[in-house]
Formats: structure tokens, sequence, C-alpha cells
């Protein structure tokens, strides 16, 4: 092969594929003369196509130069020979004497003893090698970083191009992990309950075959370096829209995205990939997938994190590319988005009323986009590996956010079956609707309090849908995950306000800023931590930084200027913490009185009970509090030193198990003695059978997710307390990991709905 490359361009490359592709032969005559062309193309004596089965082999699937039995016979398992190891690392190999390398796997049926020179590239789709392009001579040469990228380009054109569909058909595809067409159910983790059909729309929308390739490649690099311009002038924007707003703040979150945007390596690969032949859009897509693969070899957890960085940053290039917005894509009435993962302020951007479901390959329940989801009762399935590739724009996909599945193109019956279930839904829902104006009291006279809980705008719509009492949990943190620098006062009180004036006599109660562990802002100071759960999180960051807390404390009471305003401080862990918070909304009081501010005509500031230390400082803390939350989502993860956001380890225990529960009698009963107000908020508030079990250990305020509220307070009507009580007493006893099987047969039992 001569020093130089491809001896035509890859437009007339591609061209003459597509021809060959045109023609009426079978599948692979078509293939045959595809590698014949390529061989040509880059004067190579030998040149084969290997395509990734699903059983992980690779097969060989067409060859210009080895022997044709070994088509279709050649099969290579993961990481074996110099082919598999090109596929198992998703990076090109490039040798001067292939047989010398350790790697080599010699197969007598291929006739490829004479051949030295060898140059093999992944054939990459979403990060992940589909298969892998190989050419070789009989020379002993090291080909130069010129072909490399030459072969890359090819590799590129062909893993889209078999994926399509164009290639070979989906009849020929039947086995080949590229564009799988047969129905599959995939099992990943709840994030929001509910079921949804319909049409799947990638957020990383592909790059179309026939726009792989430039027209003109001086004017792609230009829109490439324009839009380069344009992301990292929208950077700075959000880094000088933030100076000022914290005093000592450094930004070093913000400041380290932008030194991504100017890593040196990621601009060189962009600009190196146009230079091939590549559109701007195909050349980021190129390189995120060269990126995606290899931080999928690191073990390291921080270095795999930075490609989230770079993942955006990409997806934000992309963007300014098109011009366009996910929220501007012209989705079907009935969306199912899919991504590997999202940021709370992607999933607001598409249009609400088209997306029926989510499904995520990463995330957690606790992660940004689940809790969204929640918040608009949108299903929602995470953890579901592979799941990006193994899906095409526009194929029918079911989410089961009650199982945690997804059912990938359907069968009928499956189908029918799923909208049965969805009218058994529709049904329930109308039965809970008939219940919202039923004040929640138990057989035996108990009046319960159900409220919801809340963090966007969108969430207020659920307090009359649902018949919510009120607001035990207003989240203020959303409204900064969302925005792209530091909320102002301003738009922090109108924010504010707006919940007040929509919950009307209703009560609110508004957790200050929980942010920090997996709440990160890029706008605000932060620092790399081994443990961010057990790091610099919620009151702990506002009092170390306690201008931004007094800033949020201020939009409060002006917002409830003539009001009552309830204020809570999460992750309260000692006593002290919630002493100094509450003598920083006496300074933000004082500061208003002495401006003549109207300031609310009650105030109730509380903590939440979310760190196990506090179990043993209650007769000390409660006095000084107005009310308590119990946040046993955090509580239970401490208890059990679990991380809930951490699926390896997330079901290591079981919230109704007799530690968890005694814990929480122990809060009630303290609760009690002092006569302070106590709510539990978590995710057990919003499930029919752990909110039974909440009632029977005392506690009659419960705050819900939107879609627990009605379950619950069909669960509460139907509960008779004090037949329920008297069985709980000799559970808690119980030496078992978990009482959940003997609450669900005192439940059937007493006849209570759950």
């Amino acid at each position: 092969m001569p020093v130089g490359g491809l001896t035509t361009g890859p437009r007339n490359l591609l061209r003459q594929i597509r021809e060959a592709m045109a023609g009426a032969a079978p599948a692979q005559e078509r293939l045959d003369t595809v590698v014949r062309i390529i061989a040509q193309s880059m004067v190579a004596e030998v040149c084969s196509i290997y395509l990734r089965r699903a059983s992980g082999d690779l097969e060989l699937f067409a060859t210009q130069g080895l022997k044709p039995e070994a088509v279709h016979t050649t099969r290579l398992r993961p990481g074996e020979g110099l082919v598999g190891e090109v596929a198992r690392s998703a990076a090109p190999i490039s040798l001067s004497d292939a047989p010398s390398h350790p790697s080599f796997a010699y197969r007598p049926e291929t006739g490829e003893d004479p051949y030295h020179a060898f140059l093999g590239a992944p054939l990459l789709r979403g990060g992940r090698a589909i298969g892998v392009l190989v050419v070789q001579n009989r020379s002993e040469r090291r080909y130069d970083d010129e072909e490399v990228e030459d072969i890359q380009t090819i590799a590129m054109v062909l893993a889209e191009t078999v994926a399509s569909g164009e290639l070979l058909a989906q009849e020929e595809l039947r086995d080949i992990e590229v564009a799988p067409h047969r129905p599959e159910r995939l099992k990943g983790q709840r994030f929001a309950e509910g079921l949804a059909y319909g049409r799947v729309i990638l957020h990383e929308a592909p790059v179309a075959p026939e726009n792989l390739l430039a027209e003109n490649q001086q004017v792609e690099e230009i829109r490439l370096r324009e839009a380069l311009v344009a992301l990292k002038a929208n950077i700075d924007s959000m880094l000088e829209g933030g100076q000022g707003k914290l005093a000592g703040a450094s930004f070093e979150v913000l400041e380290t995205y932008r030194m991504f945007a100017d890593d040196r390596g990621w601009n060189r690969s962009l600009e190196e990939a146009v230079r091939t032949g590549l559109t701007a859009e195909a050349a980021v897509d190129r390189v995120r997938n060269e990126h995606r693969a290899r931080f999928a070899q690191a073990r390291d957890p921080y270095i795999k994190e930075r490609l989230h960085d770079f993942e955006d940053l990409a997806n934000r290039l992309l963007r300014f590319l098109a011009g366009d917005k996910p929220g501007e894509r012209d989705l079907p009435d009935d969306a199912i988005l899919v991504a590997r993962n999202l940021g709370p302020a992607d999933l607001l951007e598409y249009p609400r009323h088209k997306l029926r479901g989510l499904l995520l390959e990463e995330g957690s329940a606790a992660s940004h986009a689940a809790i969204v989801a929640r918040a608009l009762q949108i299903p929602c399935v995470g953890r579901i590996m592979g799941l990006r590739d193994r899906l095409s724009e526009g194929d029918l996909v079911i989410v089961d956010g009650e199982t945690g599945e997804a059912y990938l193109r359907p069968r009928p019956d499956m189908l029918a079956a799923v909208q049965s279930r969805m009218l058994v839904r529709s049904e329930r829902q109308a039965e809970f609707a008939k219940l919202r104006d039923v004040p929640a009291v138990t057989l035996d006279g108990t009046r319960v309090t159900v409220l919801t809980n809340a963090g966007l705008a969108v969430d207020l719509e659920n307090l009359d849908a649902t018949g919510a009492e009120g607001i035990g949990l207003f989240r203020t943190e959303f409204q900064f995950m969302v925005s792209e620098e530091l909320p102002r006062l301003t738009s922090q009180t109108a924010l504010y306000k707006l919940v007040l004036d929509t919950a009307g006599d209703r009560p609110v109660t508004f957790r200050t800023l929980d942010i920090g562990g997996d709440k990160v802002l890029p706008y605000l100071e932060t620092e790399r931590e081994e443990n961010p759960a057990l790091g610099r999180r919620a009151i702990r960051f506002g009092l170390d930084r306690p201008g931004l807390l007094r800033l949020q404390l201020r939009a409060l009471l002006a917002a409830a200027a003539g009001r009552e305003l309830r204020v809570m401080f999460p992750m309260i862990a000692t006593v002290d913490e919630f002493r100094a918070a509450r003598e920083l909304v006496d300074v933000e009081c004082a500061w208003a009185k002495r401006r003549g501010r109207a300031l609310p005509a009650l105030l109730r500031v509380g903590a939440m009970i979310e760190c196990p230390s506090l179990l043993w400082h209650l007769d000390a803390l409660l006095p000084l509090t107005d009310f308590v939350s119990v946040g046993t989502n955090d509580l239970f993860q401490y208890m059990f030193a679990a991380d809930r956001t951490n699926p390896l380890v997330s079901d290591r225990y079981d919230p109704l198990s007799p530690p968890a529960l005694r814990a929480l009698a122990e809060i009630q009963r303290k609760c009690a003695d002092t006569g302070t107000p106590v709510s539990v908020c978590g995710e057990l508030a919003g499930r029919p059978l752990e909110a039974f079990a909440l009632l029977t250990l005392g506690f009659t305020r419960l705050s819900a997710p939107a879609g627990g509220v009605g379950p619950v307070k069909r669960m509460i009507l139907s509960a008779d307390l004090t037949a329920a009580r008297r069985s709980m007493a000799s559970l808690l006893g119980s030496s078992a990991g978990s009482i959940r099987g003997e609450l669900e047969s005192l439940a059937r039992k007493l006849n209570v709905t759950i």
C-alpha cells in the first residue's frame, strides 16, 4: 500500500459502495463487491469484514484475498486473535508483522499465512464494536497515521451503513448485533412507576449514512470551527454569569468543563476527522464513539465520569451545528425517549404532551432525570445495559415501570397484554380521582394528612388533580439544577411566590438547597470527594457558603410576606448545625425588618431527620424545632451503609425491616412526647404497604409523590389501625431481615387495600 492512504476520495468510495448495494445481486455478492472496492481503494491485497454475532463471536462475513471457503466458517471468540483484540479494545491496531504478535490466531482455512502487514479498525456504533474491518499486505511495513485515519473513516461509514440496513437486509442481519429486529425483553430498574408504549426517539440522534461524508471539506472545517467557537462562548457566558454571585467561589467545575472544551486532543481529533472527508456532525459522532470506547476500558470511576463531560460537550456541539434544541424536534405523539443518561434540563426540553415514557442505560432511581420523570408522571426504567445499541429510531417499545422492564419490538400479544394492563390502571386512576375530595380517615376514625412532594412548577398541577392537602416537601434545588447559572434573587422569589399562590390555604414546606453528593451544579465551586454521599452536601454546603443559603432564605421570606412560611433544613447531623442554620434565618429576618420589608405572618422552621446521629439526640433537637420531617431515603442508606444510588448495594436491605421500623417508631414516640409535629416525606410514604406500616407506628402526616397520593388514600380509607397496631408491636421484635411478608399477610387479614 503506498503512503497517502486512499487512491480515491472517501466520497468516491462511498459512491462506489452505494452503487454496489443498489444492484439486484444477492446480499453476499453485494458484500463481496464492497470488500473488493475497499481493497482496491486502499491498495490492499486483503480486505475482510467481520461482524459480531449475538453470541459475541466475530464471524468472517466477506473477504477479498483470503480463501472464499473461510467466509461464514471462521469465527473468533471475543478477544481471540488480532481481530478479536481490535473488537475488545474498540481501537485500531497496526502491525508490520502480524504473525509474530502474541495475539495472532492462526486459522488454516483462511490462507492468510503470506500476509504480514495488518491494519484493523473497529466498526463502532454507540461506542461498542459491532464488527471489524481489516486490510492486509504481504510486505512487512507499518501503516502510517494517515492510512489509519482512512480505514477508521471507512469503518465508520460501514458501521452506519450496515446498521441502517442499507448493506444487508434485516433478514441477513437476523443474528447480527447491529440492528436487532426481533422482540426482546430487557431487565432494568424501576425509576418511575407506570406503563407506556410508543415509538423510540433517540436522545442522541444518529448521523444518517447519506450525511456522513462532506460535499465540501473546507465548508465542513469552517462549520466545525464556528460551532466550537460558539460552544466555548456559551460556556464563557455561563462562567461570567456566575461571577460575583458567591463570595470566594472559583467555579472550578465550570472552569474544568471549559478546560475540556479547550482540550487539544479533543479538538485535534475533531479537526482530523473532518479532514478525512467527514461532515462536521459525523466527525463529532466519530470522536464521541472513540471516547466512549476508550473510557469504557477505564477502571477508575472518576475517569469514567469524565466521559459524561465529553458526552455533554459533544451533544452541545451537535446542537450548535444543527442550530436547534431537542424541544424543537418533530416528535410523534407517542414518543418514548431513549438515552444513556439525561440531565434534568434535557428531559424538560422535550414537549411533555408527546412524551410517553423514558428508558435509560445508566442513572439511578435517585438521579435527576428519574426524579423529574416521577414529577411529570412519566414511566421510566433505567440501568438497561446495551439498550441504545439494540434500538433504532421509530422502533416500537414498551416501558414497564411496574416491573422495571423494557420490551423492544414487542409481539402483538405482548402489546395487547400491556394495553389491557394500562386499561386497568386507567380504571384505577378514575377510582382514585373519585377519592380526591374525600378526607383521609381510617375506619377507626384516625385522621391522616396526605400531602405531595414537588420541586418543579409543573408539579403544582398535581395539587388539585390528586386532592393532596398541601406540599409536604418542595425540593428547591430543582430550580438550580435545571438552570445554567445561579438563579437570581428575583427568579427564586418568583418561583416560591408561585408555589404559595397556587397552594392557597394549603401548607407548603420548603426544603432549602440539598445539593452536593450526586447533585452537582456546574456553576458552583466543588471539589472531588472520595465519598460524596458522606461529604459536603445539603446543609453542610449551605453553612460553608452562607451567602448562597442567605440568598435563598431572603427569597423565601420575600415570597411569603404576610403568609405562613415553613422552611426546613436537610441532612442535619448535629444540633449545632440546626442552631447555625436557624441563626441565618434570624439574620435575614433582621435584615428585612431594617429595610421595612414585610415578613411572613407565621414562620415555622424545621429539620429533616436523615442522619442516624439524631436518633440519639432528639431530646436536644426537638425543643429547638417547630416541626420535623423524616427523610427515609437518606436515613436508611446511612443506617445500612448502602448507597441507594448504587445498584450493586441498593437492594441489600428492606425498609420494612425491624431495625428501620424501630428507628421510625422511636422518632415518632419522641415527637409525640414533646408535642413536635412530624411527617414522613421519603419514598415510603407513597407506597401503600409501606404507608400502612407508617400508620401503625403512629405517623399521621405523609407526603407522597403525586402518583402515590391516590393509592395511599385508598389504603387509609380501608384500614383499621387499632387492630393493626397491636400486631405491629409484636412484629418489631422479629429477628428477621424483613417483615414485608408478615405485613402483607396482616393487611390481607384486616382487608386493607394495598
